[in-house]
């Protein structure tokens, strides 16, 4: 369920470096070379040509002396926060057995949680590495768009795709960080901004462990946390709807046109959520660029350099395989907790919150536009000689 392909490696690292000896896992969308890319489809994978060179991102990964174990799986054609795939199945969650790992980017949190590799490289539009990172309680950062290059990459929506990576530890975060990220600098994370309103936007038996798990962060950190009771909560819907609104059109634009010659081999919601995309009204389209640049205007005032926003993850575990985990309800909440990082290109630390009954949350920093070596910076100064996390505080619900 894990891999759709693997070796003992298979790939061996180009070159030695700080991630000698470590293992990754390659979403099904990145091209390694001598393999071709199945974007979580078996009708794209039988036509998909071999790939003649590694995508950038691998081919970082592998003069720095990483080791490729595998392709993971990803949700169909990238598209889904569950990490259900038709054709495939879903990967294992070991840290709330029986429930779902999230999605897109599944194959890759699956093998980091279960040890199958050390580094899961996946790709993040909406979510789909930080719902993940969450669900499963591991470590991850999707940076500023745009600020590692995607070459050799089967996009969703490209004005959203973005290379992202997993770990099981912070240490290994910032070490792999500091392999992908460009050299420039930042200024450090001086205040935490802890966002109220969207702690609102958690399943309630959430919500306080949540905030106290924020507060315990900040005292790692060693960052100042500032309550914000009124942050961006209001505007999440509309942001939200124009994410959806752009991202279908670009879908539609990338994926279109092989959708219509292989209709019945794509699951009926990824084939719906595509299609959705074709003839999107011109004033639509309009109104939601319009809507995505004003919140990036809001959200560069909230979140200056300097300051990162505090928020849950996701607004609950992961939910088990069934209607729920599909259903309209916890998409919509779930989208409008990461849709602000996504339509403004932030960059995101997602880190361990807490451990309920059902499995771990997440929390999420977001910071300003090019802070990501500034959020990495910030978690090095409590992982400093640790690779092995702390324990996930673990909450029980009021009787």
């Amino acid at each position: 369920m894990v891999w759709r392909v693997a070796g003992d490696p298979l790939v061996a690292a180009s070159g030695e470096g700080v991630l000698s000896g470590l293992r990754v896992a390659v979403k099904d969308l990145f091209a390694v070379a001598g393999h071709a890319i199945g974007a979580g489809n078996p009708a794209w994978l039988r036509k998909a040509p071999v790939e003649s060179a590694h995508a950038a991102a691998v081919q970082v990964l592998l003069r720095a002396g990483a080791d490729i174990a595998g392709v993971a799986r990803t949700d169909e054609l990238a598209y889904g926060l569950s990490g259900i795939n038709t054709h495939y199945g879903m990967p294992p969650n070991p840290a709330a057995p029986g429930r779902v790992p999230g999605g897109s980017s599944s194959g890759p949190a699956s093998a980091v949680a279960l040890g199958l590799a050390d580094i899961g490289l996946g790709t993040d539009t909406a979510g789909s590495v930080r719902v993940p990172t969450s669900y499963c309680g591991l470590y991850s950062l999707r940076p500023t768009h745009g600020l590692v290059p995607d070459t050799g990459l089967i996009g969703l929506a490209p004005s959203f795709d973005t290379v992202s990576w997993i770990t099981r530890t912070p240490h290994l975060l910032g070490r792999v960080s500091d392999v992908l990220l460009p050299r420039c600098s930042a200024r450090p994370v001086e205040r935490l901004l802890l966002a109220m309103d969207l702690f609102d936007l958690v399943d309630p038996a959430l919500r306080q462990p949540l905030l106290d798990a924020a507060r315990a962060w900040a005292d790692r950190l060693a960052v100042p946390l500032q309550p914000g009771s009124s942050t961006c909560a209001a505007r999440l819907e509309e942001w939200a709807e124009a994410l959806g609104v752009l991202q279908a059109a670009e879908m539609w634009h990338l994926h279109g046109s092989w959708l219509q010659a292989h209709h019945e081999a794509v699951s009926p919601l990824v084939a719906s959520a595509v299609a959705a995309g074709e003839d999107m009204p011109a004033e639509y389209l309009a109104w939601a660029r319009d809507t995505v640049s004003r919140a990036r205007d809001v959200l560069a005032e909230l979140i200056p350099p300097g300051t990162a926003l505090v928020q849950p993850a996701t607004p609950t575990e992961a939910p088990p395989p069934g209607p729920a985990v599909t259903g309209v309800a916890l998409r919509t909440a779930t989208v409008q907790l990461v849709c602000a990082a996504s339509v403004a290109g932030l960059p995101v630390l997602t880190l361990p919150g807490v451990r309920g009954p059902a499995g771990p949350v997440g929390l999420s920093l977001v910071a300003a536009s090019g802070s990501d070596r500034a959020l990495i910076g910030a978690l090095a100064g409590c992982a400093d000689g640790s690779t092995v996390p702390e324990p996930l505080p673990v909450f029980l619900p009021d009787a």
